[in-house]
């Protein structure tokens, strides 16, 4: 195990359960543990992320970097730079002890002065990432391509006015794409970080769509002409950088993906922290995701309930999170998808050790919220209150409507003739944020695994 970077951090980040003192422990997550027959590693499918842990310099619109990331030094030469990042970045994944890691290409190699030196670089990159997984067993839970950062990109990629910018935005992704097949990626992602508008004075809507409609059929396509196994998945998020995006919410991506006939080719990355941007909790948009038939995967952080920004914080609400990892348990849990840790340290969190410190916190929120999810699920929590609140849509009225054989001239004469009389049902909010919070309580006070580990 390679000790240059992190040298603070002298073994792998093991179990030390709840009671352990040691900050570089976890008091909750245990990768054996079985969790409805399930390795609790393999429920909740934990990646490291490479862009915010070591491709940003702590800086803010305010401010210049505060973190100790020589890579990122002006004076460095881009490619020994990508090298060194690699490697840092490798050492945390295996010190950290978590089975997927995740990357932009730009994460990873510098731009060249041409396409081709591009490439180049890249593809150095990607040899050296692959002795890295070889060495840690490290896997890609997905892979990217930046269309955003480049000022060629600064009115979008898939629908910028310029077609010259589609085509080089397609050759990007083409070649990312490529790669992410041969890393053996279980995903690829497309997140439309500027597709969207600043204002409408310029903007041609229904070209924008169109441009954005062939664009990710292209992306199927190729992804079929290479043989890609993996999920191909978009991220939504409704502002920022531009006013307006055009994968707002995941209803607004779902929509679109049916109208253009591509439900069947793509699924849903959501963020928690776009969630809340687009005024929906966390919990909305993976219930939605799982209702469209959509859910794919998760980058899992917070806001800030005092910012009005993409903040993308380190989890730390079981309360949050138990609920939606609810809905993703009770609907069978991840296929292709996991938990990313699109997060970023405090600009004042400059310690090396701070990134242990922040991603251990969050694996044992998310660990803590997988054990309540899980006893939600076995005690029938929320299931059985919901099943018996639309149980009158299986008797006679309710399948006589959904069948199509009641007509609204039919339905208002019984109305009329006093066969149909409804009255008010408490909808019961009350009991069950108790008994939420009943389930949570009951796994925070159990410090024995409910069941034994795997061996």
């Amino acid at each position: 195990m390679s000790s240059d970077f992190f040298a603070e951090v002298r073994k792998r980040v093991g179990y030390g359960g709840p009671d352990s003192s040691d900050p570089l422990a976890y008091a909750v997550y245990q990768p054996d543990r079985l969790v409805m027959g399930k390795r609790m590693e393999d429920q909740l499918r934990i990646a490291v992320c490479l862009w915010h842990s070591f491709n940003w310099p702590g800086s803010d619109v305010f401010g210049v970097g505060t973190f100790d990331r020589p890579w990122l030094a002006p004076s460095a030469d881009p490619k020994t730079a990508a090298q060194a990042k690699l490697d840092a970045a490798f050492e945390f994944i295996d010190k950290l002890g978590v089975p997927f890691f995740a990357f932009h290409d730009r994460d990873v190699a510098p731009e060249g002065r041409t396409y081709a030196e591009t490439r180049a670089n890249l593809d150095a990159s990607v040899d050296r990432i692959e002795k890295h997984m070889a060495r840690t067993r490290a896997r890609l839970l997905w892979g990217t391509a930046n269309l955003f950062s480049h000022p060629r990109y600064a009115a979008g990629a898939a629908t910028n006015p310029d077609p010259a910018v589609f085509a080089y935005a397609a050759a990007q992704v083409k070649t990312m794409l490529e790669v992410t097949h041969r890393l053996k990626g279980a995903n690829y992602v497309l997140w439309g970080g500027r597709e969207g508008y600043e204002t409408l004075l310029n903007t041609d809507l229904a070209r924008e769509e169109a441009q954005l409609a062939r664009f990710l059929s292209m992306v199927a396509e190729h992804k079929h002409r290479i043989g890609f196994s993996g999920a191909l998945l978009i991220e939504p998020k409704p502002q920022e950088p531009t006013k307006h995006q055009y994968d707002y919410d995941a209803a607004t991506v779902m929509g679109f993906l049916q109208r253009h006939d591509l439900a069947s080719e793509y699924r849903l990355n959501l963020e928690a922290n776009h969630a809340t941007l687009a005024g929906h909790s966390f919990h909305h948009e993976v219930a939605s995701a799982i209702a469209l038939g959509g859910f794919g995967s998760i980058d899992v952080n917070r806001g800030d309930y005092q910012n009005g920004w993409d903040t993308d914080q380190f989890p730390n609400s079981v309360d949050e999170l138990a609920l939606a990892i609810h809905e993703i348990i009770a609907a069978g849990g991840f296929t292709s998808g996991g938990f990313n840790f699109d997060a970023k340290l405090r600009r004042q969190s400059v310690s090396r050790t701070d990134l242990f410190h922040a991603h251990i916190a969050g694996i044992d929120t998310l660990a803590r919220a997988l054990l309540a999810a899980v006893d939600m699920v076995e005690h029938d929590t929320l299931a059985a209150p919901r099943k018996k609140r639309y149980a009158d849509w299986s008797n006679e009225l309710g399948k006589a409507i959904l069948s199509g054989s009641q007509t609204l001239a039919d339905l208002e004469r019984r109305v009329a003739a006093g066969e149909i009389e409804p009255l008010p049902r408490s909808g019961q909010q009350e009991l069950l944020e108790g008994s939420v919070n009943r389930r949570i309580w009951a796994v925070d006070r159990s410090r024995e695994p409910a069941t034994k580990p795997a061996r």
